[in-house]
């Protein structure tokens, strides 16, 4: 037999016997007994036997059926196969009348004609996300359907399989369908379906068809939630990330205008941006971006701050999120006080971090403080002609200047030493007798000591009197006049008059002349009679110069002040004399106050030049008074004055000459408060009813509103008003250029009840609507309505109430029963 061009045929092991149970086998043997055979291809099985007991043997079927008689054996041969339900039998007739069989298995298979994948989107495999659709395998024209498998297979990988079980022999068509959900991950998926026809031992079969998916999907962007936080630097192409099938276009936009996505962004570029994205479908999105850059702390490397006085470090700092400071002084961390003592002195470094980076300042802390009490100045008592000096001592930062107040005469001599003054005197006179006050100031405070001196052995004191004794008059001016007489009765006294430069003028009258000169010291001489020593006495005379100009201004040359933060106002007085004689008054709001002041000559510093101690110069000088004090909240803006007035006492002008500064305007800063009564701290939202937050902050400059949630650092929301829906706890931070305050709220869910109630409500009331109008249906049926009797009707033509009209005019007279 040509097994290449007839048939396939599963060779069965030699001298197989049919058997029936309790019976001896049948004497035949199959040269196959499983023969497979392609449709219209030719087959040929043999039986033989070893028995010679039998009357004949033969074949039966439906078509090639022998029947030979006593032969050994028989073949069963067909040239073109085509019966699908064919079942050849060999038979044997035995001499004992009893017949025996034994056919092989014949399987008759084609195969098929194609195998397809069928889509109700035919072979197009474009789809949309998470789009279903329905694949079906067919494979037509195969027999036997009982030995194929539809197997299939996801980018090479098996996953389902479909088979029959069907017995049916004759072709038929097979066919399996699958489900598909497009998912990003299938665009590129390749589905293949395979028909398996394993015929073993005999031939096998197998075809297969793809079918390409393509998903479209997108645009998708994926961002942090609103805030997006990005690093300074970053650019926008890399702040969020754009998939899509086909290829997305990407557009940032902000204010409406579009802008270049790979220039890095800045500080100054953080707000609100628009994302458009085209590819799939088009989306837009808008996302506010906060830049985070690390801290910049600049700060003065030498700063002065006042003893026991409220301060704050000229330090800017800047960063987002908003920097924390950390102080350490001597390598150790400390908590910097809002008040310092001279003993808080010294090198501070100032660390400022966030989760960027740390960066760290130092800078030398200057404390000033008030001078203490003068020490090592005594009362003294010396002998007349000796010499002697007066010791002043006193402490402060800046080291304070000193000043001496006592009669001046030639052998005094004023003397400073490393932060200490003497007053050397030689050859004690009775001149030197009296009181000696040191005086020991700087800009934040003054302090004062008076002594006295007594000189054993002096004589008596001049006996001369002049009149006024003290003269005040004005630069340029003349004609005022002070005369001298003796005190003594029977003396007679020979009285003239020195001027400073000690020449003689003549007269017991002395004539005020102040072309020249703001220093006069005329003295009166007497020379007594009879041997008695030449004594004089001096006229004390004062010249003044009313000051040209005078004006008001912030020392640190700003226009704005912060709350209760200590600031210092200076006034300026040009071209004034004596400047020992000036004082000032401060005005708030035309309201005279009194703090404490002190005035500095501005045209020479004493401690340069002894000449400039305030005290001791006569000429007219420009001279600077300086305050410091602090305002409130309430003040939004303050406005300042300043008088001065020159006061030489009741020998001088009345009122004093005064000249009053312009004002000035300052804007009050202070630090945020947020207004507790809007914002409690616990606040219930019923559930699926979304409930508005209000921070209300007051502050000046005006405060930015942050909102954070459950104690997390990055932002939640802006500004003044936050919808919530979520339990949780919620931080309300106020923050300007003088502070920042925060409010703790937490929000609680309850559930709402009201559309229950509202529900139930609505029932009963159409409940009871209900039963209202069935018992008033009752009610007007037994009471309303009447019963009529249509017998022995008459027509007439007379028209009453008892007559019902129909449409051609006819009346039913009718009688009412009730």
């Amino acid at each position: 037999m040509d097994v290449g061009a007839t048939a396939f045929v599963a060779l069965s092991v030699a001298g197989l016997f049919l058997t029936t149970a309790g019976e001896p086998p049948c004497p035949v043997q199959l040269s196959h007994s499983r023969v497979v055979v392609k449709y219209g291809d030719r087959v040929s099985v043999s039986c033989t036997t070893a028995d010679g007991k039998f009357s004949d043997i033969g074949w039966e079927a439906k078509n090639g059926g022998i029947s030979i008689g006593r032969a050994t054996q028989v073949n069963w041969t067909v040239e073109s196969l085509k019966e699908w339900d064919t079942t050849p039998v060999c038979f044997i007739n035995l001499e004992r009348g009893k017949q025996c069989t034994h056919g092989p298995k014949v399987i008759l298979y084609t195969f098929p004609e194609s195998i397809d994948i069928i889509s109700p989107a035919g072979s197009n495999g474009v789809m949309t996300l998470m789009e279903e659709r329905n694949l079906t395998c067919r494979i037509n024209n195969v027999a036997p359907v009982e030995y194929l498998v539809l197997k299939w297979f996801r980018n090479g990988k098996y996953f389902h399989n479909h088979t029959s079980a069907s017995t049916n022999k004759k072709p038929r068509n097979l066919t399996s369908e699958i489900q598909i959900k497009a998912t990003r991950e299938d665009n590129g998926a390749v589905y293949r379906c395979e028909a398996h026809l394993d015929l073993e031992p005999g031939p096998q079969f197998v075809a297969s068809q793809e079918y390409n998916i393509e998903v479209h999907y997108g645009p998708d962007v994926n961002c942090s939630v609103s805030p997006v936080m990005v690093k300074e630097g970053t650019a926008l192409e890399d702040v969020c990330t754009v998939t899509g099938n086909p290829t997305t276009s990407v557009q940032w936009l902000i204010d409406g205008k579009g802008i270049n996505q790979s220039i890095p962004l800045t500080r100054d570029k953080a707000g609100t941006y628009t994302l458009k994205a085209e590819g799939h479908t088009s989306i837009e999105k808008n996302f506010t971006i906060l830049v985070l850059y690390g801290p910049e702390l600049t700060c003065k490397d030498n700063q002065t701050v006042m003893q026991n006085v409220p301060f704050n470090l000229s330090c800017i700092v800047e960063g987002f999120p908003q920097p924390t400071l950390t102080f350490y002084k001597d390598h150790d961390e400390i908590e910097l006080k809002n008040k310092l003592t001279r003993k808080d002195a010294g090198l501070y470094t100032i660390s400022a971090s966030n989760r960027q980076q740390t960066v760290t300042s130092q800078i030398y802390i200057f404390v000033n403080y008030p001078p203490s009490q003068i020490i090592e100045l005594e009362d003294t008592v010396v002998d007349v002609g000796s010499n002697f000096s007066l010791k002043c001592s006193s402490s402060g930062n800046p080291r304070p200047e000193y000043l001496w107040n006592y009669y001046q005469t030639s052998n005094v001599d004023e003397e400073r030493e490393d932060g200490v003054t003497y007053l050397s005197i030689t050859n004690a006179t009775a001149d030197n007798m009296g009181l000696y006050t040191c005086e020991a100031r700087n800009n934040f405070g003054n302090v004062s000591k008076t002594v006295t001196v007594t000189v054993k052995g002096v004589v008596q004191d001049c006996p001369i009197e002049i009149t006024p004794n003290r003269m005040v008059v004005e630069y340029q001016s003349e004609g005022q006049q002070a005369t001298c007489k003796s005190t003594f009765r029977d003396s007679h006294l020979d009285l003239y008059w020195l001027d400073q430069q000690g020449n003689k003028t003549g007269g017991r009258s002395w004539s005020v002349r102040t072309n020249n000169s703001f220093n006069l010291k005329p003295s009166c001489v007497a020379e007594p009679q009879h041997g008695l020593p030449r004594c004089q006495k001096h006229l004390n005379v004062t010249v003044y110069k009313r000051p040209d100009s005078i004006s008001i201004d912030l020392v640190s040359s700003a226009s704005s002040v912060v709350e209760d933060k200590e600031f210092q106002l200076q006034c300026n007085i040009t071209n004034v004399a004596p400047a020992r004689n000036l004082t000032v008054r401060w005005y708030q709001d035309d309201q005279i106050f009194k703090p404490p002041t002190g005035a500095m000559l501005t045209d020479c510093q004493p401690q340069n030049d002894p000449a400039c101690d305030i005290n001791l110069v006569h000429t007219p000088v420009n001279v600077l008074f300086t305050i410091s004090l602090n305002v409130t909240r309430e003040q939004s803006v303050a406005q300042f004055r300043c008088e001065a007035l020159l006061d030489l006492g009741p020998e001088g002008p009345q009122p004093p000459p005064q000249i009053k500064s312009n004002p000035l305007n300052l804007t009050v800063h202070y630090k945020p408060t947020i207004n507790v009564e809007k914002l409690p701290k616990t606040i219930p939202v019923f559930s699926g009813y979304p409930e508005e937050l209000v921070c209300d902050a007051d502050g000046n400059p005006p405060p930015r509103i942050v909102w954070l949630r459950n104690a997390n650092e990055e932002p939640f929301g802006f500004g003044t008003k936050l919808t919530v829906s979520e339990k949780g706890f919620y931080r309300c931070s106020a923050t300007n250029d003088v502070g920042s305050v925060t409010r703790d709220v937490q929000v609680i869910l309850k559930e709402d009840y009201l559309p229950l109630i509202a529900g139930f409500v609505a029932v009963v009331v159409i409940i009871i609507s209900v039963i209202f109008a069935f018992i008033y249906s009752i009610y007007y049926k037994n009471t309303k309505m009447r019963r009529y009797s249509l017998k022995n009707v008459k027509l007439n033509n007379t028209y009453n109430g008892n007559v019902a009209h129909n449409s051609w005019e006819s009346q039913f007279p009718m009688t009412r029963l009730s």
